[in-house]
């Protein structure tokens, strides 16, 4: 039998590891159709069913299973050898490079007020920066270290919480003057409801405010950082914390009108691969974020 293309088990290793056509063709650039047509040919040349479908997700069959674990492993020893090949490469220039992602409304509130402070303190690093906000969205063939604002577990990969989310409300200090400022939880209903999502975080706050509700919006965002900006002018109230939100808060332009905090489905973690632990360049930069994390932001 012949080796299947590297093109199909790469297709193969992304699927099978994030579960979704969708995810894995985003992560490859490549459109879902053509991910579709490499596992077609796969399957066609070994013979055998490798996935079954589990509502959305595709999940592995015994078979592919047995597969993904040579794949897998096959990918991260490429990927290892790549690493260190490019570690060499940069070795001339005496500094050790990191590649890291972070969602951009983190990275802009949090990260870089600290990261010049690592930078500082570890004059032969180097950093790269990028932006994503969820696991599936971060390049993992160029990215080392990755904040994602998510939920685990993620099979092959090490995390750790930097931060447990618990949001109230914030909003311009206008929305606290004339007949509806907002004083006690139901008087957020006065103004417009600024969402990342479907409401449904919105609708959590309220319920455990006992506020009656049936929460309508004339208005989704998909970037938290639009949200901020709305509510900075005066648009409506968004929901946060003082992690995103402390220098909003701390120079003004946002306030916090009520103290009742909401737990978020999801959290902040640092993640790496499982293999990266080894590297003491990788280990170091997570142990030093989680450290950070630890402390006070305001």
């Amino acid at each position: 039998m012949a080796v299947p293309s590297l093109h199909s088990l790469r297709a193969f290793e992304s699927v099978s590891r994030l579960g979704n056509i969708a995810a894995a063709a985003a992560e490859l650039h490549v459109t879902p159709g053509a991910i579709s047509q490499q596992l077609r040919a796969l399957r066609l040349s070994l013979g055998v069913d490798l996935f079954r479908k589990n509502g959305r997700r595709l999940e592995l069959t015994e078979r592919g299973a047995t597969l993904q674990k040579s794949v897998g492993m096959a990918m991260h020893q490429i990927a290892d050898s790549i690493r260190e090949i490019s570690a060499n490469v940069s070795s001339g220039t005496g500094k050790a490079e990191l590649c890291v992602s972070a969602p951009s409304v983190f990275g802009t509130t949090w990260l870089t007020a600290r990261i010049f402070q690592f930078l500082d303190a570890n004059p032969d690093m180097r950093l790269q920066m990028l932006t994503a906000i969820t696991f599936e969205e971060v390049d993992w063939r160029k990215v080392d270290v990755a904040i994602v604002y998510g939920s685990p577990p993620w099979p092959g990969f090490s995390w750790r919480l930097l931060h447990s989310m618990h949001a109230a409300p914030v909003c311009s200090p206008q929305l606290l003057r004339g007949p509806h400022g907002i004083r006690e939880p139901r008087d957020v209903l006065h103004h417009r409801l600024l969402h990342e999502d479907d409401g449904s975080q919105w609708r959590h706050w309220l319920m455990q405010a006992r506020v009656p509700h049936s929460v309508q919006s004339d208005i989704y965002f998909d970037n938290f950082a639009m949200v901020l900006q709305a509510a900075r002018d005066g648009h409506g109230v968004a929901l946060t914390n003082d992690i995103i939100s402390f220098r909003d808060l701390d120079e003004g332009r946002l306030v916090q009108p009520l103290t009742l905090f909401a737990p978020a489905a999801r959290n902040y973690y640092c993640i790496c691969h499982e293999e990266g632990l080894a590297n003491p360049a990788i280990s170091g930069f997570v142990d030093w974020l989680v450290d950070q994390a630890a402390k006070p932001s305001r």
